[in-house]
């Protein structure tokens, strides 16, 4: 009778834990009003130009950080770039960094073989992934509003459905 009184109060205690997280998880959902603003990056282009975080604002965002080397980046490239052609003419930009430890030929290489219509970026001092929260893992992608803030962060690949639908509210929203 003991153990089952113990067995009764860890399924509660659990169930406990697991609504209060859930608490947490919708109030920071909720608290996505007060967005931070993406950090001020510098971005070397692969042709040479430069882009800068402040030539984002006036239109919605994905910044993709990215390696050559990550299976699941090659998986979700064709997609990014469907999104992108999708909503483009509708201000929508997409630039895609890779990370430092990627070669440099690799990356050129990649975005040409697959014919990337959207910037790309190198990172070759890792200075842009610390900007952005020390990124280390890959894929990890921002959503930045007109406004020039982070509405979401996805680590891995994203919910493609939801993040369309996500997209066209900020396209629909006023700078």
């Amino acid at each position: 009778m003991t153990y089952l009184s113990l067995s009764g109060q860890r399924r509660r205690r659990t169930l406990q834990a697991a609504v209060a997280l859930g608490a947490v998880g919708a109030l920071g959902l909720a608290g996505c009003a007060g967005r931070d603003p993406a950090p001020e990056s510098t971005f070397v282009l692969l042709d040479g130009s430069k882009a800068t975080t402040a030539d984002l604002k006036g239109k919605v965002t994905l910044v993709n950080f990215w390696a050559t080397t990550c299976v699941t980046c090659v998986k979700e490239m064709p997609s990014i770039v469907a999104t992108y052609q999708k909503y483009q003419s509708q201000g929508f930009e997409t630039l895609a960094v890779a990370m430092e430890y990627d070669p440099p030929a690799w990356v050129l290489n990649f975005t040409q073989s697959r014919q990337l219509p959207f910037k790309v970026a190198l990172d070759n001092t890792g200075d842009i992934a610390r900007q952005w929260g020390d990124v280390k893992l890959t894929p990890t992608t921002y959503l930045v509003d007109k406004q020039g803030r982070i509405v979401k962060r996805y680590v891995g690949e994203p919910d493609f459905p939801a993040l369309h639908t996500l997209i066209e509210e900020l396209l629909a929203q006023k700078v």
